[in-house]
């Protein structure tokens, strides 16, 4: 994994300074520590950037950016590309020279030459995002990996089409205007993050995974999704017909193992040292079990945990399975204290909040990891999205069959509608009420069931933490990404953003099981806009490339064309995974209870730490704008520090909120005294 960047001048605007590029470049070190490099063509119309990671091919020859023979076509790329060693040698029978020995790199130059840009995406496997630059054709084209499983921001900045894999690269052009969108603040209060194409940074757009975009000599830009996750491209309808019940579920479980096995084969592409994080859980101990499999030496395994929170710890199962498979084992334990001390660089290396309390835990087993000579681990995201391993999925899905289709049936929309008003108005007798008003309105107003496994302030909440009016007369109008957002997206509703990807999957595919329809929605907003983020920027900033096994595009799309009856079986969690792991790990890991991946902030909150957080968020600079009601967010804060209930994910978002504020807007030092003061 590395960093890129890149700068086009399109029209009679400006020309592309060289000290610009490489000062964004440099802005992304952290991607890249063993060399940084640059390319600006001879009339300086268009400078590429890039940091590298050395993984794979570590020659200088394969130091980019890289160039085809003639210099007509050069990239910058991010990621890794599993199957290049299979389309070298069809693209040296096409007559294309490589200069390197196996760089991945270098066959998407000459892919692109060969097949171009749409025949290349489809060719590819890999996580990646890249700029590829023609000089024939006058075009730059940008790619995400279907999945998103790495990121890429882009931004209009006079008269200059900019790019880059972090956000903290494009505010360095010193032309850029730094301000917060407050369309994406709202949505982030109800997703934990901002949706693509939205970036909390006005002016800043990410491209949504699947996607690729081309612009023009002259600026304008165009985008396309080449794939998504839905059903029938997996299975064949002729592979299973007229199987019985044990028939199917062997090809299910068969496919699931042969699918992970080769996904996982892929990944142990390296030619750098590389190891995996393992929590001791059913995702992690699977990939312990199938690396070791193709691996000629122990496998490096990283486990974390908390020193004052002993019972939230799974250094007993991480154990067991160290100890079966012979790994090299290596365990952290972190504080209070310790947690505080990092939360300035957390919010430096996010480039925008992501408010999924996981970035702190992460931080340090990323650290552990780097600190023992990886380059490279294996993660374990995109399981329990795929296979239903949530507890908080089956709660759905219990209330979807027994509450939700029942109401929506059989009761006259009047009663719907009236049934809705009154959990409204009841909602404000307890803190915990407007989160199932909140469905019972979803309910009532046609609205889907499931928006998100990561929601955060429903609606009812949000009317009375934000003052829309405020938000709305600050709004701008996007002109700069025009024909790339949804000018829905600009109105303050969230539900807005869920209809954009589902009314396009129920007008191809109808009747989906609601478990699938979740799925979906998951694989387009809260896998690749906050999982997938948190562990690219968390894991790149201390140079760590992280590969995701279970999010191989081949087992995602044989995991849509699997029903939810399957997946759920006798009302088991990831029924079908665990039948295909077993063997494989120990059974006693399979089955045990799931823990999850978590820190304990609901107790640290509750002490001087959260009365230090509520001083951080009502001195921010945000607070002036009027944008939050400050009323309410003391409300949260005495709910949660008299016991009356645990508000503290509300009270992380904000906190995450209003400190990138303060260091990204008002570019004010992240002041950790009153927090560190706060440490028992």
């Amino acid at each position: 994994m590395c960093g890129i960047v890149g700068l086009l001048s399109y029209g009679d605007v400006g020309r592309v300074d060289r000290t610009v590029l490489d000062r964004m470049r440099d802005a992304m070190a952290h991607r890249g520590p063993d060399g940084g490099d640059g390319w600006v063509s001879e009339d300086r119309r268009i400078g590429l950037g890039h940091r590298r990671l050395s993984i794979v091919d570590l020659n200088v020859a394969a130091t980019q950016p890289m160039r085809n023979e003639d210099g007509a076509v050069v990239i910058t790329f991010n990621g890794e590309i599993y199957n290049h060693a299979k389309l070298r040698p069809e693209l040296v029978a096409c007559g294309h020279k490589f200069r390197t020995d196996h760089s991945d790199t270098e066959v998407l130059v000459h892919g692109y030459e060969e097949w171009g840009l749409d025949g290349l995406l489809e060719r590819i496997e890999g996580d990646y995002a890249f700029g590829i630059w023609d000089e024939r054709k006058g075009l730059l084209s940008l790619a995400r990996d279907r999945i998103g499983v790495k990121p890429l921001y882009f931004a209009r900045i006079k008269g200059c089409f900019a790019f880059a894999s972090e956000m903290k690269a494009l505010v360095e052009h010193p032309d850029f205007v730094r301000e917060i969108d407050p369309s994406a603040m709202y949505h982030y209060l109800s997703f934990l993050t901002t949706p693509a194409p939205l970036t909390m940074m006005r002016g800043i757009y990410k491209l949504p995974a699947g996607c690729s975009m081309t612009i023009d000599r002259f600026g304008k830009a165009t985008i396309s999704r080449y794939w998504d996750a839905v059903p029938g491209c997996g299975i064949e309808r002729s592979e299973t017909a007229n199987l019985s019940d044990a028939a199917l579920e062997e090809f299910y479980v068969n496919g699931i193992r042969d699918r992970l096995r080769a996904s996982v084969e892929k990944r142990m592409m390296s030619d750098v040292p590389m190891g995996v994080f393992l929590s001791g859980g059913v995702d992690s101990s699977t990939n312990v079990a199938l690396m070791s499999e193709f691996s000629s030496r122990p496998v490096e395994t990283f486990t974390i945990g908390f020193s004052d929170y002993k019972h939230l710890n799974e250094y007993e199962q991480a154990n067991q399975i160290a100890r079966q498979f012979g790994t090299n084992h290596h365990e952290i334990g972190i504080s209070k204290k310790d947690m505080i001390n990092y939360l300035p660089q957390m919010l430096h290396s996010q480039d925008e909040p992501i408010a999924d309390w996981v970035c702190i835990p992460l931080y340090f087993v990323s650290k552990l990891a780097h600190d023992n000579g990886m380059k490279v681990v294996q993660v374990g995201e995109g399981s329990d999205e795929q296979f239903c391993g949530y507890s908080g999925y089956m709660t759905y899905l219990k209330m979807y069959h027994k509450y939700w289709a029942p109401f929506r049936k059989y009761l006259p929309q009047p009663a719907q509608r009236l049934a809705a008003g009154t959990a409204n108005l009841l909602s404000g007798m307890h803190p915990k009420l407007p989160v199932y008003a909140d469905v019972i309105d979803r309910a009532a107003r046609s609205r889907e069931h499931f928006w998100s496994g990561a929601m955060v302030f429903p609606d009812l909440m949000k009317s009375q933490l934000v003052d829309a009016a405020a938000i709305a007369a600050a709004n701008d109008d996007h002109a700069d990404a025009a024909g790339l957002l949804d000018p829905e997206y600009l109105k303050l509703d969230s539900f807005n953003i869920v209809r954009s990807f589902m009314d396009p999957l129920d007008a191809k595919f109808s009747n989906l099981d609601p478990l699938t329809r979740m799925i979906h929605s998951e694989l387009r907003l809260r896998l690749p806009e906050l999982l997938l983020m948190r562990v690219d920027k968390i894991g790149m900033s201390e140079s760590l490339e992280a590969r995701v096994p279970f999010l191989d595009h081949k087992l995602v799309e044989f995991s849509m064309d699997i029903p939810e009856e399957w997946k759920t079986k006798g009302g088991e969690p990831k029924y079908l995974l665990k039948k295909a792991v077993e063997g494989l790990i120990p059974d006693n890991i399979i089955y045990r209870k799931k823990m999850g991946f978590g820190a304990p902030m609901s107790d640290w909150m509750r002490s001087d730490f959260g009365r230090a957080v509520r001083a951080s968020v009502f001195s921010s600079g945000l607070m002036r704008r009027g944008f939050l009601k400050p009323a309410y967010i003391e409300k949260l804060f005495d709910w949660h520090f008299t016991g009356r209930t645990d508000t503290s994910l509300y009270l992380w978002a904000i906190f995450n909120l209003t400190a990138w504020y303060d260091l990204w807007i008002d570019r004010k030092a992240v002041d950790t005294s009153q927090l560190s003061d706060a440490v028992a």
